[in-house]
């Protein structure tokens, strides 16, 4: 492996970090937030919900981007972005104000998935493409452990908005290392010294939207993904939130719970990323479903804080592995080509069930009065995504055959 492909690969690593960090960092303030802004949980939910509105809405836009244009720059100026969004969420002061710079923020996140995971894919070969991107989706992980240590430090000496425009200053620094580090396309692909001789996209864009559209493969594992999204989001709102408030758990205690999910999330990625290259990603997809899914009906029943605990850490190992091996089927099951413009399209999939999760769920505690359903909820739709991939199943286990 050169030295710049291991460049690329630290690149990707602390992009998804701190976009990760930022993100599930919301969870972890909500409970210092809400008395502050003095919101209920359903505009609570809001504010998550206008972060996944924006990020949806051009991550598919990314996707064909990454597949044309340099990736560099478009990873330099959006992390950018998404450290101004982070910085000004510490100057909130409404639910507007809120909305609009985590949606700032979702704007920056929107490029931190599908460029990372397909420049990564591009300077790995097949056999190692698994275990690779899930060594740098342990970015993700890795980001929510640090941050769910450090955070109740800073919110104890400081207060939440410090934690802010720490992330802010942060995620500077990482587009500064994503300008230097990365580059699109390893030599045998990159442009000669004559732009002529430049390698062109073989598939023109219609053609491959085309071709994208008539597969059911697609769409099953895009409904299945907007499942899973969803299931997954209800946790990383409430969870902290649900732990100090229904079950009188003190914060620090309760922050404990993400850094679980987070280490058991990123032992996840290494082993079953790692086992998805022999049996085939949908069958560890279909397994992470059934995780996630024993992971939230736990945590609707626990009453103790060690009960809580065992369920986070099997909700972390569903949850930590699901993203790259959803990333490498795109690879694995359509044209190498348009594999950015599939990652990117089922982001928006992803996306629109993030952005009803929080809203929904926060809905349902506030009408409720307890987080039981919520996570009922949460339960039903990973057995539902679980669901969506038997038919795939079948087809990935006759391809690997042949």
């Amino acid at each position: 492996m050169t030295k710049r492909a291991i460049g690329v690969i630290i690149s990707g690593f602390f992009t998804l970090f701190i976009a990760f960090s930022i993100r599930y960092s919301y969870g972890l303030i909500l409970p210092y937030m809400l008395p502050s802004l003095t919101i209920s949980k359903t505009e609570a939910g809001i504010i998550f919900s206008s972060y996944f509105l924006t990020s949806t809405l051009l991550a598919p836009l990314f996707g064909m981007l990454v597949d044309r244009f340099d990736s560099r720059l478009i990873l330099t100026i959006f992390v950018g972005i998404l450290g101004i969004g982070s910085y000004l969420m510490s100057f909130s002061s409404s639910v507007i104000q809120a909305c609009i710079f985590f949606g700032m923020v979702g704007v920056g996140h929107s490029a931190c998935w599908a460029p990372v995971v397909t420049v990564v894919m591009r300077w790995v070969s097949q056999k190692r493409r698994g275990m690779i991107i899930s060594i740098v989706d342990l970015g993700s992980t890795t980001g929510i452990a640090v941050w769910s240590i450090i955070i109740p430090f800073i919110i104890q000496g400081f207060s939440w908005r410090t934690v802010w425009t720490i992330l802010g200053i942060v995620a500077l620094i990482v587009a500064g290392m994503n300008f230097f580090f990365v580059r699109s396309h390893p030599p045998e692909h990159s442009f000669a010294s004559n732009p002529k001789n430049a390698q062109k996209i073989k598939i023109p864009i219609k053609e491959a939207y085309k071709k994208i559209f008539r597969d059911s493969k697609f769409y099953l594992i895009g409904f299945s993904y907007l499942l899973i999204s969803f299931s997954i989001l209800i946790p990383f709102t409430f969870l902290a939130i649900y732990a100090t408030q229904e079950l009188m758990i003190p914060y620090a205690s309760a922050a404990s719970l993400l850094v679980f999910v987070a280490i058991t999330g990123a032992i996840g990625k290494l082993t079953l990323g790692y086992i998805s290259d022999m049996v085939g990603r949908i069958k560890i997809m279909m397994l992470c479903g059934l995780l996630i899914a024993s992971g939230t009906i736990g945590m609707a029943f626990a009453h103790k804080l060690s009960i809580l605990f065992i369920f986070s850490i099997i909700f972390g190992v569903g949850y930590g592995t699901i993203w790259p091996v959803y990333a490498a089927s795109a690879r694995d099951l359509f044209h190498k080509d348009y594999s950015g413009s599939i990652i990117g399209l089922w982001t928006l999939y992803h996306g629109l069930g993030s952005i009803i999760s929080p809203s929904l769920s926060g809905w349902i505690i506030d009408n409720t009065g307890n987080y039981v359903w919520a996570f009922l909820l949460a339960m039903s739709s990973a057995l539902l995504s679980f669901l969506l991939l038997l038919p795939i199943n079948k087809i990935d286990s006759i391809r690997r055959l042949n």
